[in-house]
């Protein structure tokens, strides 16, 4: 447990900012989740018409430090080409 004022108040910014952080996480995913899910049904005009909601969820999480920037080119990478390797 904290002692000192400043842990306790460290501890309380903390736990506010991973509201945020799993916010962004959850979007991110979600929206990836929900290309996917179209590109297996054959839906690839939707799935395109989506990609741009990925990016930005998948940038903004990369601004917030939530993953690192590498990480977001890999997975926009990833998604785009999954999109193109199935339609």
């Amino acid at each position: 447990m904290a002692i000192t004022s400043s842990a306790k108040k460290a501890i309380r910014s903390s736990a506010r900012k991973r509201v945020f952080n799993l916010r962004r996480i959850g979007n991110m995913r979600g929206v990836v989740k929900d290309i996917k899910k179209l590109v297996v049904e054959k839906k690839i005009n939707e799935a395109n018409a989506l990609l741009p909601q990925a990016y930005k969820a998948i940038d903004k999480a990369a601004k917030g430090g939530v993953i690192k920037e590498n990480n977001a080119s890999r997975k926009k990478s990833r998604l785009s080409r999954f999109i193109n390797k199935n339609s």
